[in-house]
């Protein structure tokens, strides 16, 4: 199980340096953060169960976060302001 997670360190630092090719600052530091912590937890040499646990916890949050971001702080079409929900309450 900690080789799964030098693969999703792998793929999240080719991620970051797309996103780094690309311009998208905060998206590559997001993802050379998110490389080391992965890495870092793959030589923790922790048991599977924990492995699990920390890889649905961290799905959770990103879900969880993603959602409140596109709900509520991502701008709507068009429009640059505010959020679509925002945008509906004004």
């Amino acid at each position: 199980m900690d080789r799964m997670y030098r693969v999703l360190g792998f793929w999240t630092l080719m991620i970051a340096i797309m996103a780094y090719w690309g311009s998208l600052m905060n998206m590559a530091l997001l993802f050379f953060g998110l490389t080391a912590i992965f890495v870092a937890l793959s030589y923790m040499g922790l048991s599977e169960k924990t492995y699990i646990q920390l890889f649905f916890g961290f799905m959770f949050i990103s879900f969880v976060g993603f959602t409140y971001y596109t709900f509520f702080l991502m701008p709507a079409p068009g429009s640059a302001e505010h959020s679509l929900v925002f945008q509906t309450l004004l």
